[in-house]
């Protein structure tokens, strides 16, 4: 894909990634960027900015993602891309409670369900569209210290997974995000970026390139972290293995 021309929304769009990224379109000649995010004051520094739309939507509420679609395209037109893109973190292991999983399960998960309702049936019948669901290298590897983060970004990539194999032939296309550290609020009290950190902090001005080249080539993996991939393939190579290495991981990090 090609963004010249192209409607794209992007959520969690007030600051890290998503502002990067609605940036970057516009940059790339979107024809229109709407963005979303609950910090109304930060989307609409952001729409001002690169003269986009700003829409407040709280993407755990699958009302708000259907308003969201609604609205975006009334003003701008049918959306070419929709970037499924925020995201929380909430810290701890067998304690969190039954209240922050749901919440994170919600963001992190749900926002990627609730989009795909709204937006799919409509990218169908115009010929095609195309989701970016971001996630996390956390949902390919997992996350030590904390057990929701992990686990609904596996959610995250499953789901991403199964939205191409059932609807790739119907020119839907889909990527997933999966970056390690990226300099964001999300790390933001994290030395070096805590254990996702171990390769080094990006900016995330060069997650947006990595983004591009891969809507360009229209690849299901998006690996700003090229290292990641190689991860992967120790992972399930030997997965006991893997196993050990991370919870020495976990005795330095956790």
């Amino acid at each position: 894909m090609q963004l010249k021309d192209k409607i794209a929304v992007v959520t969690g769009g007030a600051s890290g990634i998503g502002r990067a990224l609605a940036r970057r379109f516009a940059a790339e000649g979107a024809r229109q960027v709407v963005v979303a995010d609950l910090d109304e004051a930060g989307i609409d520094a952001v729409a001002a900015e690169i003269g986009g739309i700003a829409i407040a939507a709280n993407v755990g509420v699958e009302a708000d993602i259907v308003s969201l679609v609604d609205r975006a395209e009334a003003e701008a037109g049918p959306i070419d891309l929709f970037c499924s893109n925020a995201g929380i973190a909430v810290h701890g292991d067998l304690e969190n409670s039954n209240e922050d999983w749901q919440r994170v399960w919600d963001v992190n998960l749900m926002s990627h369900v609730y989009a795909a309702r709204a937006v799919v049936p409509g990218m169908i019948a115009r010929g095609g569209g195309y989701l970016l669901n971001t996630a996390s290298a956390a949902g390919l590897l997992s996350q030590i210290g904390s057990s929701t983060y992990s686990v609904t970004k596996h959610a995250a990539v499953g789901f991403a997974e199964w939205l191409s194999i059932t609807y790739g032939n119907r020119g839907i296309k889909v990527s997933v995000l999966c970056p390690q550290a990226v300099r964001t609020a999300m790390t933001a009290g994290l030395e070096g970026g805590g254990v996702a950190g171990v390769d080094g902090m990006m900016e995330p001005e060069e997650l947006a390139d990595a983004v591009i080249e891969t809507l360009e080539r229209e690849e299901f993996l998006c690996l700003p972290h090229p290292q990641v991939l190689e991860y992967m393939r120790r992972k399930t190579s030997d997965y006991d293995r893997w196993l050990k290495g991370m919870r020495r991981l976990h005795e330095h990090y956790g």
